[in-house]
């Protein structure tokens, strides 16, 4: 029996991308956060005040964690936490691009246990349940089955494919593919578009709880950049970057790295 919360998380992600496309494509204001943290946008902020509203209200018992919510450290003793990125991608929704999403994720023990990763002038809604599969459009979805490191397509950004990043400078030899949104990059590997993808950087837990999800649940492996599970809802909200792929590419991708 799928998890209750799935239901309201895909109802908020669609209501989500209802607002934000909205937005989409006409004259709204944005300005960059303080500290390099990138650009904020009316948008961003219209989801959130939505998804805020919305969630705390169908489970006031749970925690909430958001890139656009103030944090506190009630949502530490709460067994169930909501993990969102109202608007995963700003800078290409700014861009007038479609490769932005809405990231939603519920985080249970420290672990994801539903997730939904909507992209809506894509038409693509990935889903999961802890057990219960990874979807796409409610079909089925699974990871590549690549085992060889060698001649796979990993989604990374320049930086994790410099030699330093690498043991003896050995870049392994892949086709590497970008995309803006990280929650995007995790659905496309779970969907097996993509045998891998690869961020080295400390990331956000709204960037990527709900894509963790997914891709675990259509068969692929992930881990931070040192090879440790990934653990959610921490005080300080990051994990150490992220390595994800089929079993075998992501085995290979780890024992590579410096």
């Amino acid at each position: 029996m799928p998890d209750p919360d799935l239901e309201i998380l895909i109802g908020a992600a669609q209501e989500a991308g209802r607002i934000a496309t909205g937005f989409f494509g006409t004259r709204f204001a944005s300005e960059d956060k303080p500290g390099g943290a990138g650009p904020v946008t009316e948008a961003d902020l219209a989801v959130n005040v939505m998804l805020e509203q919305t969630l705390r209200a169908e489970r006031p018992g749970y925690g909430f964690l958001s890139e656009e919510s103030e944090d506190s450290d009630a949502r530490l003793s709460r067994e169930r936490v909501f993990i969102l990125d109202p608007l995963d991608g700003t800078r290409s929704f700014i861009n007038g691009e479609k490769t932005w999403a809405h990231a939603l994720a519920v985080v249970e023990n420290g672990r994801p246990v539903v997730g939904v990763v909507y992209l809506p002038l894509l038409d693509l809604l990935y889903a999961a349940t802890a057990g219960g599969g990874a979807t796409l459009n409610g079909a089925p979805i699974r990871a590549s089955g690549r085992k060889d490191v060698q001649g796979c397509t990993v989604l990374a950004a320049r930086p994790a494919l410099e030699p330093r990043r690498w043991k003896g400078g050995a870049v392994p030899d892949v086709k590497r593919v970008y995309r803006p949104s990280l929650a995007y990059r995790l659905a496309l590997v779970a969907e097996g578009r993509y045998d891998a993808m690869i961020t080295l950087r400390d990331s956000w837990e709204w960037d990527i709880a709900a894509g963790a999800l997914i891709m675990e649940e259509a068969g692929a492996v992930v881990t931070d950049r040192h090879g440790a599970p990934l653990l959610f809802n921490n005080p300080h909200p990051q994990v150490a970057g992220v390595v994800a792929g089929s079993p075998g590419v992501q085995a290979g991708l780890q024992a590579g790295l410096a």
